[in-house]
């Protein structure tokens, strides 16, 4: 018994030192890191002074080239005709903060915006005399709007008669259709490959990710992904002869860009790295496929697909069925209880689906999880009284062995015995319990579905921490605390739930581990504050139950 709590006392330890380390240290250490970084950085640009490409706003880079429209039920945007780049594209069903004049989640920006992100699809060729269409490619189309279930045709013919088409159908949500098609009209054989590449330019980092975010994808049915750091150290990741059903892109928080690259051909990916104006990190996803062989009077077409939207997951498990994707739903870091992870927010959408607040799923869910641990959480709470009526025995017999630890707990062990109690069976649910809450993180944190989603009263955001905080006595007093004071109403209702919780159970034999638990409260009050707020009341709903099943239980 005291072995085992001296390991659940090192595992709280160890967890609230790496917080505090992390929260004192780390963060402060990488702040200042970054700022001496970004400094002398410019230093250095001042005195090479490089010919730079010249960032535009986004407004004067979309004015640069003339555009194809897209407006769908799920984006507006355009397609450049300079270079048939896909690189503008905005959510019209997401905002930017929960503000309601808040501005649509723009997605997609021209390459030279400082938020350069865009897709592109061509051919390359070794034939030094074929000419192909490239960045700078005029294309002709054949309307100026694309809606949903729509279809553009974009042409180009070279000097030899060599006619590229691109035709691009959307449907009602994120997914492009493209179809690159080659007509040779030449008088000659050529040879080239198709490719496509999503490009994202990313400024100095200031934060650091709990969730996946630079490339992904999935090769030969294997998951891929790689932080933004390891492809900046490896400059070049590659990933050969792959299978259908293949795909990749970039992945973050919330939205996603994949190609999936067409069926019918083998092709090679790359995550890459290279150097923008001197400034920026420029990261790009691509595939190049098989050398084609083209004769005369011939014509070859294949068809892949572009997403460029938010991480839906009945959306992503629809394109993974529809269009045979591999793990096409992992693009969600669902974590490692991937297998709990998705159970559970599958839960929690469709009691949303019936009272409209995923506030309220969350407090269905979990009596849910309670209900199913009802006989584990019983035995343990009739363990753990058993175990608080044996407190004064207990004492009696810290005087009579003194310090003596290993006699007092020898005599301890028998009287558990004696008494027909095990200690172990007040810890079993909390284990169980261990990954259920790391999975309610996950889903509460990364799921588009709860982005924005409101509970009551001032909480309008589950995904973001309670906005409130005590040091301002929650807004009565016009000051703006700095972010580690800022410790809301429900945290103090968590942190109040488990002091009652731990009141009514057995304390720690152990004085230095019943001193740690009595601060407890206090340390996760400040810890849980930055949480999300959809979990802070899942943990203290969670606590109120526990209460409620003790108390019926030592009744």
């Amino acid at each position: 018994m005291s072995d085992l709590r001296n390991l659940i006392f090192a595992v709280i330890s160890a967890t609230i030192v790496l917080f505090a380390w992390n929260y004192f240290y780390e963060t402060p250490k990488y702040e200042e890191d970054r700022k001496k970084a970004a400094q002398l950085a410019k230093m250095s640009q001042a005195k090479k002074k490089p010919a730079e490409n010249k960032i535009k706003s986004r407004s004067a880079a979309l004015a640069d080239s003339p555009r194809i429209k897209i407006n769908t039920p799920a984006i507006k945007g355009s397609i450049s005709l300079i270079g048939a780049r896909f690189d503008d594209v905005i959510l019209k069903k997401y905002k930017q903060t929960v503000e309601k004049d808040s501005k649509d989640v723009a997605l997609l920006s021209p390459s030279s915006t400082k938020d350069a992100y865009f897709a592109e699809f061509g051919w390359v060729t070794r034939d030094t005399t074929l000419e192909l269409p490239n960045a700078k490619t005029l294309w002709t189309a054949n309307k100026t709007t694309l809606g949903a279930d729509d279809k553009v045709v974009l042409t180009w013919v070279n000097k030899e008669n060599v006619k590229f088409i691109i035709e691009v159908i959307l449907d009602d949500d994120y997914m492009f259709s493209v179809k690159q098609i080659v007509e040779n009209q030449s008088g000659r054989n050529i040879t080239y490959q198709d490719y496509a590449l999503i490009s994202k330019l990313m400024p100095v980092k200031t934060s650091k990710a709990v969730f996946h975010e630079g490339p992904i994808g999935v090769f030969n049915k294997i998951l891929k992904e790689e932080s933004f750091e390891d492809v900046k150290d490896d400059g070049k990741i590659s990933f050969a002869d792959n299978s259908p059903g293949s795909w990749f892109g970039f992945s973050d928080k919330y939205w996603l860009t994949a190609v999936v690259p067409d069926f019918a051909s083998k092709f090679t990916a790359t995550y890459s790295y290279s150097k923008y104006n001197n400034k920026y990190d420029r990261y790009q996803v691509d595939y190049l496929g098989e050398m084609q062989k083209l004769g005369d009077h011939e014509r070859e077409d294949h068809v892949s697909y572009f997403f460029a939207g938010a991480k839906k997951l009945s959306l992503l498990d629809f394109y993974q069925n529809y269009l045979k994707l591999d793990l096409f739903d992992r693009a969600i870091d669902f974590g490692w209880f991937y297998f709990i992870t998705k159970p559970l927010f599958n839960a929690l959408k469709y009691f949303y689906d019936l009272v409209g607040n995923f506030g309220v799923s969350i407090l269905i869910v979990t009596i849910i999880v309670k209900l199913l641990l009802l006989p584990l959480a019983n035995k343990s709470f009739k363990s753990m009284n058993k175990m608080k009526k044996l407190q004064p025995e207990i004492q009696r017999l810290k005087e009579v062995y003194g310090k003596d630890k290993m006699k007092l707990n020898q005599a301890i062990m028998e009287l558990y015995r004696k008494e027909k109690v095990s200690p172990l069976s007040g810890c079993l649910p909390l284990f169980i319990q261990i990954p259920i809450f790391f999975s309610l993180y996950k889903v509460i944190y990364i799921s588009i579905e709860m982005r924005h989603a409101p509970f009551f009263g001032w909480i309008k955001d589950l995904s973001a921490p309670d906005p409130t905080t005590i040091f301002n006595l929650f807004g009565l007093i016009p000051w703006d605390p700095p972010s580690f004071l800022h410790v809301g109403l429900w945290p103090i209702i968590m942190a109040a739930t488990m002091y009652l919780q731990q009141k009514m159970s057995p304390a720690p034999t152990d004085e230095a581990q019943a001193t740690m638990m009595k601060f407890l409260p206090l340390i996760f009050l400040f810890m849980f504050a930055s949480f999300p707020a959809g979990l802070v009341i899942y943990w203290a709903w969670s606590n109120v139950l526990s209460i409620m099943q003790q108390a019926y239980v030592k009744k």
